[in-house]
């Protein structure tokens, strides 16, 4: 099956819409320096590409910092409670499938309480974008050590380092079958804009991970892949039938050792670029994208760009075709609904 183009809520006919119309009356209540306020520019900038009208969009959030977005946002919008974005999103799209639905949320409010939402919106491949600004820390709440948080962080609730071992977010998107998978981060605005852009595209469940800066409980925690200094040699850019090439040469590769990845230098010990492993988006067996998402710094370049992008009918459309075939078999008579099957009575 090949993916439908249509996006949902788009209009048939150009609104020339520009990023200005995106822009609420709402003053943006972030710290300054946030990598906050690069995202909320950047889906501003790709909205007005998607021809969907004002109103035929919806940002739903949870609680953190992250969920505010709804309120810059010039569109439809919920500021949910924690956990519970997936949820409310999950209602809205069933409820109208016409609707162009994003869920915005954090390592804290999308991992934590908010995990099993997370989990089961992704294997039920609801047609919504979800954004998760991961910033490796509780941001809101003043600086304690979240699900993303590294081993050994030292934080105001874990003043002797974390002992727990952080989630791989995309490994969890992974695990639950979600059909599209990225990852991007604030400081590449160009791809970062281009990644949003293709989720938004996607038919079906969407997730993208940003690394996101909290410059004030923690700042610099993308610094060593981050530094235009250094981001040729420490990220690798995932482009779907191409070598996994990097480095400020364009010298190293990635290549697969067994069942493992390893790093190479083009040149160097008979390596050619035919040795490379080759990424494949689309394939359906997710085993490349989960090797992929196992890739750290600093024994690996940190991976960005499109892990997984496959097709699958969407949770709104069998849902739709049920009660199409419900309907079929006539009107329903509830009272006799509720006395068919296994009934007794209590004396």
């Amino acid at each position: 099956m090949t993916e439908p183009l249509k996006i949902a809520g788009a209009s048939e006919t150009p609104l020339n819409l520009q990023r200005t119309d995106f822009i609420s009356d709402q003053e943006v209540r972030w710290c300054p320096g946030c990598g906050d306020y690069s995202i909320l520019f950047q889906v501003q900038s790709v909205l007005p590409k998607l021809n969907i009208p004002r109103e035929n969009l919806v940002f739903v959030s949870g609680i953190g910092c992250s969920s505010r977005f709804p309120y810059y946002m010039n569109t439809y919008g919920f500021h949910t409670i924690h956990g519970r974005a997936p949820t409310v999103a999950t209602g809205i799209k069933l409820a109208n499938p016409d609707l162009s639905v994003w869920v915005i949320t954090g390592d804290g409010d999308g991992l934590s309480i908010g995990g099993n939402h997370f989990i089961h919106v992704m294997r039920r491949n609801l047609d919504v974008n979800v954004l998760l600004f991961n910033n490796r820390i509780y941001g809101l709440t003043k600086g304690q050590y979240s699900p993303t948080s590294e081993f050994g962080k030292k934080t105001k609730s874990s003043p002797m380092g974390s002992i727990e071992r952080p989630i791989n977010p995309l490994c969890m998107a992974i695990a639950s079958e979600a059909t599209f998978i990225a990852r991007s981060i604030d400081v590449d605005t160009k791809h970062l804009a281009a990644t949003i852009e293709r989720a938004a595209r996607h038919k079906g469940v969407s997730f993208v991970e940003i690394y996101q800066n909290c410059n004030i409980f923690n700042d610099g925690a993308y610094k060593p892949i981050s530094d235009k200094e250094v981001r040729a040699d420490n990220m690798l850019y995932l482009e779907h039938g191409k070598p996994m090439i990097f480095g400020k040469d364009r010298n190293k590769g990635i290549r697969l050792n067994g069942i493992r990845p390893e790093v190479v230098t083009i040149g160097e010990q008979g390596v050619t670029v035919d040795d490379l492993l080759v990424h494949d988006e689309n394939a359906e067996d997710p085993t490349l994208a989960y090797l992929l998402t196992q890739m750290n710094f600093p024994e690996f370049p940190v991976p960005m760009g499109v892990f997984r992008n496959v097709f699958k009918p969407t949770f709104e459309e069998l849902t739709r075709q049920q009660i199409e075939v419900a309907m079929t078999r006539g009107k329903g008579d509830l009272e006799r609904l509720l006395h068919s099957g296994d009934t007794w009575v209590v004396e």
